[in-house]
């Protein structure tokens, strides 16, 4: 995967909301995150981007290092949301 951890993990969040607003939801009904990373010495990078992207809310997170993920990616974000 060429592009850098900022550029996917801006995508892997944009794909997040798409998938949300299929099921009528938004970031802000995302109640749990795991965020695995391929190297934590990008969690900052990633974490920048997470924070514009939740912007106030905050969902309860758990960030993993994982040694590889599918398709050579360096960043992948699991969700879990709740519509009451």
């Amino acid at each position: 995967m060429a592009q850098g951890v900022e550029a996917q993990a801006r995508q892997v969040l944009a794909n997040i909301r798409a998938v949300l607003a299929d099921c009528g939801a938004s970031m802000s009904d995302v109640a749990k995150t795991t965020v695995f990373v391929t190297d934590i010495g990008q969690f900052a990078t990633v974490n920048a981007v997470y924070a514009e992207a939740f912007g106030d809310h905050r969902p309860a997170r758990s960030t993993v290092q994982v040694a590889a993920l599918p398709g050579g990616a360096d960043v992948e974000i699991e969700v879990w949301a709740y519509r009451g």
